[in-house]
């Protein structure tokens, strides 16, 4: 059970990225677009890319049901953490097709949305409910936790082992 609800958050983070191509543009000056006719253009390249909603509502479907049998979520729990998954699956996703050829702008706006996944989490499920959660995901992702972060304290200083 635990390891389907991590497995689908994993793969949410860790999936490959989907099949459409990013297209690169150069800077419009006022010269090139003056000496172009313009032609018509299937999509805009500067439009946002879309997942495709059926894959989106599918992961976050799936994280929402993991999370609802391992946290025992109430029904209304349910209906608020499936829209923030939802977000947060479609944020990804949109940032993986926007930024697949800048791995670090994309880990940075991965980052972003999983900080902002965790403070609407957290404003949603109970203290006991938040706490189960990050310790399960703690030991799936081998994020650390703030006690194990802080280290052995130095020897011959008070607290140590002497």
């Amino acid at each position: 059970m635990k390891t389907s609800f991590f497995a689908a958050f994993l793969l949410l983070i860790l999936a490959p990225g989907l099949t459409q191509a990013q297209t690169a543009t150069k800077p419009k000056t006022a010269a090139s677009t003056a000496a172009k006719p313009k032609a018509a253009t299937p999509a805009r390249p500067s439009a946002a890319p879309m997942p495709p909603a059926d894959k989106v509502e599918a992961r976050a479907k799936a994280l929402t049901d993991n999370m609802r049998q391992a946290l025992g979520l109430t029904p209304q729990q349910v209906i608020k953490v499936n829209q923030i998954n939802l977000n947060s699956v479609r944020g990804v996703e949109t940032a993986r097709l926007r930024y697949r050829t800048n791995l670090r702008k994309l880990n940075g706006v991965v980052e972003d949305i999983g900080s902002a996944r965790m403070s609407a989490l957290k404003d949603v499920l109970s203290a006991d409910q938040f706490t189960r959660y990050q310790r399960k995901r703690e030991e799936k992702m081998g994020v650390p936790n703030t006690s194990a972060a802080q280290g052995n304290p130095v020897p011959g200083l008070p607290g140590g082992e002497q």
